[in-house]
């Protein structure tokens, strides 16, 4: 228990400095598998997911300790949606493929989106430390219900409310469109990274802020790649239509 308790502290540095700073063991078991996961998703490889879950479920810990607790929410609806688009990806029959293949939304559906994404960043940035606290206190009280002698923790305001919210709301949109396989995403993703990359520098989470450095160049490659794919995938509609119809 000792050693889970050290594991999972940022306070708990490894003995080598990168950059001149110590990361923690936890920041650098979450970024090595966030880096991996992210990686494997831009080459389409279904594996990303489970690395997902193990880069989620630590970066969670994290955000507590440094006070962003939209992030923190943000690492819950991440994990099911790795378990969702775990599930998504692994659907193997015909028509399920051509229904989910690299494609880009339409101009009706980006507009959509754009107006959803701008609403909620509203609503979280004025309600982050309310709807935080009603989370926590409820999480408190099923620990409590199953029997674990936990009380409620002393919550600080959001350190960054505005930030935290743009980052919560888009990460949810792009990790949405990522599952359907929208090339749109990554281009979210750069936008989450370079914010990122600013925060976590600023709340002195250098590997983390580290970490998004290199997740933005991913997410340039990755979106280099679906562009292509989306291309090809288009470039080939209007035949695979002509052979539906002559079957016909």
């Amino acid at each position: 228990m000792d050693f889970l308790s050290r594991f999972f502290s940022i306070n708990n540095t490894l003995p080598v400095e990168i950059l001149g700073y110590q990361p923690s063991y936890i920041e650098a078991v979450g970024t090595i598998a966030g880096l991996l996961c992210i990686w494997l998703a831009s080459q389409e490889r279904i594996i990303n997911y489970l690395f997902g879950l193990i880069n989620v479920s630590l970066f969670a810990v994290i955000f507590f300790q440094i006070q962003l607790y939209a992030s923190l929410m943000l690492q819950i609806f991440f994990f099911a949606a790795n378990i969702y688009g775990w599930y998504a990806w692994s659907k193997v029959d015909e028509q399920q493929q051509k229904e989910l293949k690299i494609r880009w939304l339409n101009p009706k559906q980006m507009l959509s989106v754009a107006a959803v994404s701008l609403i909620f960043i509203l609503i979280m940035t004025f309600n982050i430390d309310q709807i935080f606290g009603y989370m926590a206190k409820t999480f408190i009280v099923i620990l409590q219900g199953i029997g674990f002698g936990v009380t409620m923790p002393d919550l600080q305001p959001d350190a960054f409310p505005f930030w935290d919210s743009v980052m919560t709301v888009l990460s949810i949109v792009a990790m949405i469109l990522m599952t359907r396989k929208h090339v749109e995403n990554w281009l979210i993703w750069v936008l989450i990274n370079v914010i990122s990359v600013v925060i976590y520098f600023h709340q002195e989470v250098l590997a983390m802020s580290l970490q998004y450095i290199i997740l933005t160049g991913i997410a340039l490659n990755g979106a280099r790649l679906w562009i292509k794919v989306a291309k090809n995938n288009h470039d080939e509609s209007p035949t695979d239509n002509a052979s539906t119809e002559n079957a016909n």
